[in-house]
């Protein structure tokens, strides 16, 4: 396959994440730090659900994994921050393994409900196992990330790693999609039985983007405990679930630019709204109903829109004259 485009999306990440960093103010530095986490969990979850067809309600939890993983790591073990994310990544892609092989023989809203309770025992665990994870008080004071001996100073600094992190995973996922992986996983999305018969080992597609659906969030999820240096768990309730969903749907399923426009539009949209107050959720249920009726293809689908070729008419049906004597 051409690298072209997988590297070119990357570079755009990189520049125009690169120009933001230096003409948004502190606070905004911030959210914009957030944004980019999530479109890293978005991304992920985009396997799942917009490549596999797989409605998942939990990946909150996954994402949680990840950061508990890394919290718990460097502040009652003492590791690095760099050893501590890729043992809480790959602890994080065997239990979603694990979890994954009875889960997925379920299909519709029951699997939509089963990884929902995912999430739920999650919360519930990581609320009351005070022993490991310190319950609804969380762990403070996780370590923050060095780069060649020196600390990561401030928000700006931390959005270039977290850019180049996005980056890396955006292209990945673009060379995914593209291959001949990618395009089972889409094949059982569309017609699972149609997909079986022509040889394709459907669960085990499954189970692999499942996987690979949870590996991006653990990812997303050490990310978030660096940046905070603090998690608890009502930072990954089955609330936040709903919300990637609703960035995957708002930005464009099946799409990276859609996942990752999603993510940043509404992590924004609630300062943009401030003025709303608690009025902003009407507004956000709102808006995801009007993108669900108008625009299914999300915010990515006006860029197919305005590509689109214009109709030509259709051209008049020749006029039959009769012949002399008929």
């Amino acid at each position: 396959m051409a690298m072209r485009t997988p590297l070119a999306l990357a570079a755009a990440i990189l520049a125009v994440g690169a120009l933001l960093s230096f003409v948004l103010p502190e606070y905004h530095l911030r959210l914009m730090n957030l944004s980019v986490i999530s479109a890293i969990a978005v991304i992920g979850l985009n396997f799942a659900f917009g490549y596999a067809g797989l409605i998942s309600l939990g990946h909150a939890a996954f994402v949680g994994m990840g950061a508990y993983g890394v919290a718990i790591l460097t502040t009652r073990y003492g590791w690095s921050p760099w050893l501590a994310m890729p043992m809480a990544i790959a602890a994080t892609a065997v239990l979603a393994a694990v979890i994954g092989f009875p889960l997925l023989r379920l299909k519709g809203h029951y699997l939509a409900l089963a990884t929902l309770g995912l999430n739920v025992s999650f919360y519930i665990v990581a609320s009351n196992w005070i022993s490991l994870t310190g319950g609804t008080n969380g762990i403070a004071r996780i370590p923050e990330l060095h780069i060649a001996g020196q600390a990561l100073p401030g928000e700006r600094q931390f959005l270039w790693l977290g850019l180049v992190v996005l980056a890396v995973a955006a292209m990945v996922a673009s060379i995914l999609h593209a291959s001949r992986y990618g395009r089972a996983m889409i094949a059982v999305r569309d017609d699972e039985t149609a997909a079986r018969m022509t040889g394709v080992d459907t669960t085990v597609v499954k189970i692999s983007a499942f996987v690979l659906s949870a590996i991006y969030a653990a990812i997303a999820g050490c990310l978030f405990a660096c940046h905070t240096r603090f998690v608890a768990p009502e930072d990954f309730t089955y609330a936040h679930s709903i919300t990637y969903l609703a960035m995957l749907i708002v930005g464009g399923e099946s799409s990276i630019v859609g996942a990752i426009f999603g993510s940043v539009l509404l992590t924004f949209l609630p300062e943009w709204l401030r003025f709303l107050g608690s009025a902003y959720l009407v507004f956000f249920g709102v808006l995801v109903l009007a993108i669900l009726v108008f625009l299914p293809t999300g915010i990515v689908g006006l860029g197919r829109l305005a590509r689109r070729p214009p109709r030509r008419p259709a051209a008049p049906a020749p006029v039959r004259v009769p012949e002399v004597g008929s």
